[in-house]
């Protein structure tokens, strides 16, 4: 439901895998400074899964995905957490935090231990719906707005939502 006349698209930087590499050894190397052990990468599917094998790669540590079914994220494909792994969030890009906040829920119906969050761009600039520290290669400060507080510039704007959050699964 918020607006901005910016958005961040990570799938850019995947599209270049020597660049993103580099990106991504610089974030797990802030990683490793920040958390003692790692035994699971959980990452939300779509924006999430690049990052979260690279994660997954260079911290030796087994990655997996959750995804949307009936519009709530969940692990499929036979992905399973051990009852107190300990679960680190990997996403792409956090805003609100919702899609990482659904892992951590995920974490928890598990039993397992939530060690904290990481993500290559944090533009949440304390909008965040997450409380524990997030751990990013980068912070991007770009203006949020309500649908009822929009500047004039954006209201003549069409709005689109180029993110996976609300792709469906076509069960046909």
């Amino acid at each position: 439901g918020l607006h901005s006349d910016q958005y961040v698209q990570c799938a850019q930087l995947f599209s270049y895998p020597k660049h993103a590499e580099i990106i991504c050894t610089a974030l797990s190397e802030k990683i490793k400074n920040n958390f003692s052990k790692i035994d699971i990468i959980l990452s939300p599917a779509l924006g999430g899964i690049v990052v979260g094998y690279e994660m997954g790669k260079q911290l030796k540590t087994r990655t997996i995905f959750a995804e949307r079914d009936s519009d709530k994220l969940s692990l499929r494909r036979g992905f399973t957490i051990p009852r107190g792994a300990n679960v680190l969030v990997v996403e792409d890009v956090i805003t609100t935090g919702k899609s990482a906040l659904e892992c951590s829920k995920i974490v928890e119906i598990n039993k397992a231990n939530l060690t904290g969050f990481a993500c290559i761009i944090d533009r949440s600039d304390n909008n965040v719906l997450i409380k524990e520290k997030i751990i990013s290669q980068i912070k991007i400060k770009i203006d949020i707005y309500k649908v009822n507080e929009l500047p004039d510039k954006l209201k003549k704007i069409p709005a689109t939502k180029p993110g996976s959050r609300n792709i469906s699964n076509d069960k046909n």
